[in-house]
């Protein structure tokens, strides 16, 4: 085959599996000879048609009906996208107003992520809540309580606030818990665990039982895992073609119930190099085969990140998925950074 054929062909199947997002119906060489100006005969498409089938692109229920892509097709077709999709600048407008209204309350801002995605896309979206890989020490308060005991307070970094009763030993009065707050203040603001380990601080006997109360706080919150996520328009993904079959809008939702099932998805597949498109059967979970995501990491490595992504049919418009993820991903990094400065 010529490299004219081969440039044609390669147009063929780019044409196919944007008439067929668009659509959802097999898209046949009449059309593709109708809406696009290829310059060559009905018989030509038909043959390259046939060779899409041949090597894995297509698939055509039957001899003479249209052509509908197959995961090798839409990864061809999402590799000739670029990255760098920028969203129509009514679209930024709106979503930056829209969490610029929810800025002060993390929970708030990234179900309005979640939500805008959603909207845009007609899929489902989620985002999940930025969280250090190590907590960072920010905020000690304690407050003396009866019978030797004192009540903790410990404000760690992306506002995370922990409360915890402890054993002093002895008696200890408030104004000795303030001047050992104070202490701490001074001396661990902005470290992690390991940090406040290595410093090596001169402690009384007291101040070794509170460091050791925040310490196990810290050491606790570290281990937890991430599962709190903002997941928004799943009615919008279900309310596609492709799960009028109820078995599998059942298995879908049957997934999504399942604990922990984002957290294993993503823990493989995102990396910090930008936007990720994982389609069909490129996903480790078979419960995801019938599906397609786009996901992208947002915040500050080192210091708190989370993932934003749309999830939806293999059939998804990707143009659109990636500069929404793009999008919204960079200005939740915004956002994320300017909350670490304030902290």
């Amino acid at each position: 085959m010529s490299k004219a054929a081969y440039k044609r062909r390669d147009a063929v199947l780019k044409i196919i599996v944007s008439e067929y997002i668009a659509s959802a119906t097999p898209v046949a060489s009449e059309l593709i000879l109708r809406h696009h100006s290829l310059g060559v005969s009905p018989a030509t498409i038909r043959n390259d048609m046939a060779s899409l089938e041949d090597e894995g692109f297509i698939t055509r229920p039957y001899t003479s009906s249209g052509g509908v892509p197959l995961d090798k097709g839409y990864r061809f077709y999402v590799e000739t996208l670029s990255q760098h999709l920028d969203l129509p600048g009514e679209d930024q407008k709106r979503i930056r107003q829209l969490l610029d209204t929810a800025i002060d309350e993390y929970d708030r801002l990234l179900k309005t992520a979640a939500s805008s995605m959603a909207k845009l896309v007609g899929n489902a979206a989620i985002v999940t809540f930025p969280k250090s890989a190590e907590s960072r020490f920010k905020h000690l308060e304690l407050v003396e309580m009866q019978q030797y005991m004192a009540l903790l307070v410990l404000i760690l970094s992306n506002a995370v606030l922990r409360r915890q009763t402890f054993n002093v030993g002895e008696h200890v009065d408030q104004e000795q818990l303030n001047q050992s707050a104070a202490k701490f203040n001074h001396e661990y603001a902005g470290q992690t665990r390991s940090q406040m380990k290595d410093k090596k601080l001169e402690l009384t006997a007291i101040e070794k039982k509170i460091f050791k109360a925040v310490t196990d706080v810290m050491a606790s919150e570290d281990a937890i895992e991430n599962d709190n996520s903002y997941l928004e328009g799943l009615r919008l993904m279900l309310g596609q073609p492709e799960f009028v079959q109820r078995e599998r809008m059942l298995g879908v939702l049957e997934l999504m119930e399942a604990k922990g099932w984002l957290r294993h998805v993503i823990d493989w597949q995102v990396t910090d190099e930008g936007v990720k498109v994982i389609i069909g059967d490129e996903n480790r979970e078979t419960g995801l085969h019938d599906l397609s995501l786009v996901l992208s990491n947002y915040g500050i490595p080192e210091q708190a990140m989370g993932t934003v992504g749309i999830i939806g049919p293999k059939r998804m418009d990707y143009r659109r998925a990636i500069s929404a993820v793009n999008y919204i991903s960079g200005l939740l990094s915004e956002l994320v950074a300017k909350v670490c400065r304030e902290q």
